[in-house]
């Protein structure tokens, strides 16, 4: 499907011109003719062909991504994927197998010189192509080697800069190097900034639930990524764990390249610890085709290996003092993909909400240690499996009632995968939906394409009315059960968004500063809530996802930070952004 770039102007301009709150937005949606050439969409976690690692058991990963837009195309870098990835438009990605670079180093960085690629990671030396997609790279330095997780930065005035770090006690470092000569270095290594958790939350090495007293020290700052914007200098670092789902990214800020750097108050800017699929560490901050700023994270799912790990995209943008946001309000949502919105900073949803949270469910067979609601618990580190990988298992859900559904996100699990390296085929599957239960409809067919597409995400040409969904099992590849972490609905439930929470209440820990309690009066009609909170009433750019409860306990403040919170309500027909603001 292509990208239709006036069609989704057109839907958004006309918001813009009815100045309605985010809940009439979305109920105008469900009111309107949506055209058949509707813009694209895409839903993280982004849906690669996730490469098999080489010990059991069986698991996936990418991470630590290093994206440049060269000669018109994007090209993404990761660790652990035996290649690397191009791209026309950001949304369908082609593997380059590749000759010459030690590609199973981690923390791959990339930058163009005078056009060509330049190529590095940890412990590796500097590799040149001018035609990556031919495969064929050579080496050009030994001379300069980065011992942490490296990035390569070339500033206005020609002068490249090597930045690193990957410790749990060291700094992030950076030093001058010559591309004139060699790559050698023209300054030593200098360090820059070292982790602080006494002072900087989001360094505790802690999951969200995770109760007090917190570890004072473990935390692994990394992932150095270097941006200039407005003649200002963003070293962007990640910590406290890739395993955890509170890893981010925070932010120094300086007037020069290696500093003297000063923290930003309002880190971490790339920060989403909730919702099915957590954690934007180790990020790349780059500008797409029409010069507007994304991210590509590292996602965590850590549950049969430390490093399992997916990838995740998200709008960014600079405010007019200069902060970075990045936004992952709702991230693993349904968004509208690269150049559709021309100005990200005021929203990237279509206003699809999740149609099947905590829905009955029924299947042909069920593991007790893996059982069918862990498929609809929005948690990618749960997942439901059939007791077998044959043709005929299947999983059905029942939304309740009539829904639109505009999208669907199909995310296997890999139960009992015995794969080891590449996957040479992939997912058979079809997705039907029905209105009574009786007759069926099928709106996802891949039964005979087989995709090696492991978050298969599927935007319907029209939106379908349905109350019920079956995904029938045709083939499952890797020797795996059919198996399940997410079968994710997405559209609209047809009523009325949630009422507005009210009695916000905030209360910072007077021993701990990092840590502050959020209230507030449930709303019957809410599925779940969403706290945003930043350290201005119109910068409230963080944000916790909420379910089953009306209060949040958080530690990733900064000490001395004054912030303001406000709740937001969701439900599977809309969101309605909270009015009141609490000061904590």
């Amino acid at each position: 499907m292509k990208t239709r770039v006036p069609g989704a102007r057109t839907y958004l301009s006309l918001i813009a011109l009815l100045g309605l709150p985010m809940a009439s937005i979305l109920d105008l949606s469900q009111a309107m003719a949506i055209p058949n050439d509707r813009p694209t969409t895409f839903c993280n976690p982004m849906d690669f062909p996730y490469c098999f690692q080489g010990n059991l058991p069986s698991w996936r990963t990418a991470a630590d991504p290093a994206v440049i837009v060269y000669k018109g195309e994007y090209w993404l870098f990761a660790t652990k994927s035996k290649g690397y990835w191009r791209s026309k438009d950001c949304l369908h990605w082609t593997l380059v197998t590749q000759t010459g670079l030690p590609i199973d180093n981690d923390a791959p960085a990339v930058l163009e010189i005078g056009g060509k690629l330049y190529w590095t990671a940890i412990d590796a030396g500097i590799y040149t192509t001018n035609d990556p997609g031919r495969e064929e790279w050579r080496l050009v330095s030994d001379a300069t080697r980065s011992p942490g997780d490296p990035d390569l930065f070339q500033d206005d005035d020609g002068r490249v800069y090597l930045y690193s770090g990957c410790s749990d006690t060291g700094p992030i470092e950076g030093q001058e190097i010559d591309p004139n000569n060699g790559f050698k270095p023209l300054t030593d290594r200098k360090g820059l900034f070292k982790g602080n958790i006494a002072s900087h939350g989001a360094e505790i090495p802690a999951e969200p639930t995770d109760a007090p007293p917190y570890k004072t020290s473990g935390a692994w700052i990394e992932g150095p990524w270097m941006t200039k914007h407005d003649g200002k200098y963003y070293l962007q670092y990640s910590a406290p764990g890739t395993e955890l789902k509170t890893y981010n990214d925070s932010v120094y800020v300086s007037d020069y390249p290696l500093g003297p750097f000063k923290y930003a108050p309002y880190s971490p800017f790339s920060f989403k610890p909730t919702g099915f699929a957590t954690g934007v560490g180790h990020s790349t901050t780059f500008q797409d085709l029409g010069g507007r700023y994304w991210r590509i994270s590292s996602m965590t799912i850590s549950m049969r290996h430390k490093f399992e790990r997916r990838l995740g995209m998200f709008p960014t943008w600079f405010t007019h003092d200069g902060q970075i946001v990045c936004n992952t309000y709702l991230g693993d949502y349904p968004q509208y993909a690269p150049g559709v919105v021309k100005d990200i900073s005021k929203g990237n949803s279509p206003g699809w909400m999740l149609l099947t949270y905590k829905k009955k469910a029924t299947a042909s067979s069920t593991l007790d240690a893996h059982p069918i609601g862990d498929a609809f618990d929005e948690d990618i580190r749960t997942w439901w499996s059939a007791k077998t990988g044959n043709a005929d298992e299947w999983m059905q859900v029942d939304l309740g009632k009539i829904c639109r559904i505009d999208a669907a996100q199909i995310n296997f699990a890999d139960e009992g995968a015995t794969q080891l390296g590449r996957l040479q085929d992939g997912y058979g599957y079809k997705l039907d939906v029905s209105t009574n239960g009786k007759s069926w409809t099928t709106i996802v067919e891949r039964s005979t394409d087989k995709r090696d597409a492991p978050h298969d995400y599927a935007q319907l040409d029209k939106p379908v009315k349905a109350r019920y969904a079956r995904i029938t099992n045709t083939h499952m590849p890797a020797g795996a059960k059919f198996s399940i972490s997410g079968l994710r609905l997405f559209g609209s439930g047809l009523s009325r968004a949630p009422q507005e929470a009210s009695g916000a209440q905030v209360t910072r820990d007077a021993t701990d500063n990092r840590q502050a309690t959020i209230s507030w009066n449930a709303v019957n009609e809410a599925d779940g809530y969403i706290v945003r909170y930043g350290v201005a009433k119109d910068k409230l750019f963080s944000n916790y996802q909420v379910y089953d409860a009306n209060m949040l306990r958080i530690h990733t403040l900064n000490i001395g930070v004054s912030y303001y919170f406000t709740v937001d309500t969701i439900n599977d027909s809309g969101v309605t952004k909270g009015s009141s603001v609490a000061q904590g």
